[in-house]
């Protein structure tokens, strides 16, 4: 099916060294709404994803401090309330956009659960920081109260909780977008799904689905859903202008239109910052592996030029 994909990342949504307010919120995704109507424009079916890092991370606060009085809440519940959350404000400032830019299509969000295999290493080996930063004192004491593991930032002075971050195997709710979109209804709705990745659930010997307290990488479930949904392009909306070699050293080297090849072995030899660029390499070489015909990274400023092919880094 040929349609996009567009993986939007934390600086969509509030602004690096902002305030996390609501209102900064809005103000950040009317900035990125009008862009997105631009692609809409253009493109039929339009599928968006988000990152919800920040968000998580506020609710995380949320349960310590009221923890005295309401009872906390798992990561899985965490995840999904920020879905609601951030699909309320991508479809307020988004609609409002498609209408002034006069484009007569509708915005959808979807609550949608990403399946993990119980027997992940993960799960026995937590890598994804979340929260805050605690003291020495603080970690002790989470570590005997709740048996979490954290470790130790000596860049940012402080101990950060980790959680498991498995690999996503199956989108849930992809069978029901799939069918919108077959129907033809693509071009009149836009869904957002599997925002942060999806929330985690693993299969139960009776074919439920338990939720996990686990944190799944946003861009391997994007390379995921585009995948399910059939897609032919995934774009990685982050907040630099594309990928880079020899980032932030002698030799900088701005990548344009580049081939699979040379962006794996670039990635294989560790160019792509694990915490950063790189599961966003990850996720695109995944997605033309399995299938898709091209990929693209870059910022919102430059998505429209990037998908005709003036912009950003694009992988075919």
């Amino acid at each position: 099916m040929v349609g996009l994909l567009v993986a939007l990342g934390g600086n969509a949504l509030q602004r690096a060294g902002g305030d996390g307010s609501w209102r900064e919120s809005r103000q950040q995704m009317a900035r990125v709404a009008p862009v997105l109507a631009e692609v809409a424009r253009q493109v039929a079916p339009l599928v968006i994803t988000h990152g919800n890092g920040p968000q998580v991370g506020v609710l995380l606060r949320e349960n310590e401090l009221a923890a005295a009085e309401v009872p906390a809440r798992p990561l899985d519940v965490l995840g999904a309330e920020t879905q609601g959350q951030i699909g309320f404000l991508v479809q307020t400032e988004l609609t409002r956009a498609l209408r002034r830019a006069r484009v007569a299509r509708s915005v959808l969000t979807v609550v949608s659960r990403t399946e993990v295999r119980p027997d992940d290493p993960a799960f026995r080996r937590p890598t994804k920081p979340v929260g805050r930063f605690y003291t020495e004192g603080e970690a002790r004491l989470l570590r005997k109260e709740h048996g979490w593991v954290l470790v130790h930032d000596v860049a940012r002075g402080g101990w950060r909780r980790l959680v498991p971050s498995p690999r996503p195997v199956r989108w849930l709710e992809g069978h029901a977008v799939r069918e919108l979109l077959r129907a033809g209804l693509g071009r009149r709705w836009i869904p957002i799904v599997a925002g942060g990745g999806g929330i985690p659930v693993v299969r139960r010997r009776d074919g439920g689905y338990d939720g996990v307290e686990a944190v799944i990488d946003k861009d391997l479930a994007a390379a995921l859903v585009a995948r399910e949904l059939g897609l032919s392009e995934l774009a990685i909306v982050t907040d630099v202008r594309g990928a880079a070699v020899n980032f932030g050293r002698s030799g900088e080297r701005w990548l344009g239109e580049v081939g699979r090849e040379p962006l794996a072995r670039w990635l294989a030899q560790g160019e792509f910052a694990e915490g950063s660029m790189g599961p966003k390499i990850e996720a695109g070489l995944e997605f033309l592996r399995r299938g898709g015909r091209r990929f693209v990274v870059t910022d919102i400023p430059s998505l429209p030029r990037a998908l005709r092919g003036e912009a950003g880094t694009r992988v075919t």
